[in-house]
């Protein structure tokens, strides 16, 4: 008797100014699922400054930020913020919900996706506010 082996074809995902920080982690993995990608990506804060700090401590334009460098991401996985299909939103100030929505809710207008957002105590980078990760699927 034989076995089949089914060969899971997993590719790391860079863009073009992605730089190592903290720990060994891929920012996004773009798996072959048949007649689609399933794309994974990480978790994005605002980016930092010389001193490892958050560039802006104002949630909108951190809020829009994260999104332009998601957007990025999947833009090197071969897909687009319209193939997102799940979103998990980590806030450090539930207050702040109501701008964040806005912004979201722009990014987010012919996609939809399935979503979670979470108040938290903290972030990894100081000062940031937000970290956004998301799921897509994008067909072949």
């Amino acid at each position: 008797m034989g076995s089949d082996t089914i060969k899971v074809m997993i590719e790391n995902i860079y863009p073009d100014d992605w730089q190592q920080t903290r720990g060994f982690y891929s920012p996004a993995k773009k798996i072959d699922i048949g007649n689609a990608y399933l794309v994974f990506v990480s978790g994005q804060q605002v980016v930092k400054n010389e001193n490892d700090e958050a560039i802006t401590d104002d949630i909108e334009e951190q809020t829009e930020l994260v999104f332009q460098a998601l957007e990025k991401t999947l833009n090197a996985a071969g897909a687009s913020i319209d193939d997102v299909v799940k979103a998990q939103i980590f806030l450090t100030d539930i207050n702040d919900f109501t701008k964040v929505s806005a912004i979201r809710d722009k990014w987010f207008v012919n996609s939809k996706p399935v979503s979670t957002l979470v108040e938290v105590n903290a972030m990894t980078r100081k000062g940031a506010k937000i970290e956004i990760e998301i799921t897509a699927v994008v067909e072949k």
